[in-house]
């Protein structure tokens, strides 16, 4: 089969993803750990996401919805007042406004803890997140308020 033939959910089967990101949590969410996976795919990026422990909602369902973003800091350590200082802003090498950002990924909708995603993006190219931070942040993205979409 040609690679413009492929489809997405062979490609999450079969194929060796280009890029990878391992998730962890912090002193506040020490069981929260997944993988994001990113295949080059004709047109753009196929993004898969899996990542458990993730804070659980009070509603009906058990769910939170959580913003899921690429920023462009190398790592997730900080200090005492920003624990997460050097993940830097949201990726955006464009200079757009929120929620244009190249980093400005669809939410993560919870499932008792529990999320995963795939989906298709254009706004960048594999090669260019390398080396990137990927946050899970506290609450969902408004996806209005600059810089970041208030999502903690």
């Amino acid at each position: 089969m040609s690679k413009d033939m492929r489809n997405f959910s062979d490609i999450l089967v079969w194929e060796k993803p280009f890029a990878y990101a391992l998730i962890s949590g912090n002193k506040d969410h020490e069981d929260l750990h997944g993988t994001v996976l990113f295949y080059d795919v004709p047109g753009g990026v196929l993004i898969r996401a899996e990542v458990f422990g993730l804070p659980v909602g009070e509603n009906l369902w058990g769910s939170r919805i959580l913003a899921f973003h690429i920023h462009e800091g190398e790592n997730c350590t900080g200090n005492s007042q920003d624990p997460f200082a050097n993940t830097g802003a949201h990726y955006n090498p464009t200079n757009s406004l929120h929620p244009e950002h190249a980093g400005d990924l669809p939410p993560l909708f919870g499932n008792k803890g529990y999320a995963w995603s795939a989906f298709v993006t254009n706004r960048f190219d594999t090669k260019d997140i390398l080396g990137k931070t990927i946050i899970v942040h506290d609450h969902p993205d408004d996806f209005t308020s600059q810089p970041s979409g208030n999502a903690g």
